[in-house]
């Protein structure tokens, strides 16, 4: 091989190196995204629940008011 064509094939290799780390950095912040969509999202769902909750009461207790009178 010749110098010029070991100097290219450097040149790709640490374009290489540097794109698999860029991609690296880019998955774990996906990844951590990910982590804080899915903690929120279960955190919506409680909350859901909670509100859903509290208007089934509401409904049982506005159900009974008018059954007593």
């Amino acid at each position: 091989m010749e110098d010029a064509d070991l100097h290219l094939l450097s040149t790709k290799l640490d374009q290489l190196i540097q794109r698999i780390e860029q991609l690296k950095a880019e998955n774990q912040q996906l990844r951590a995204d990910e982590l804080a969509w899915r903690k929120e999202r279960a955190h919506l769902i409680e909350k859901n629940d909670m509100a859903r909750l509290k208007i089934e009461s509401m409904i049982t207790r506005l159900k009974a008011l008018e059954q007593d009178s």
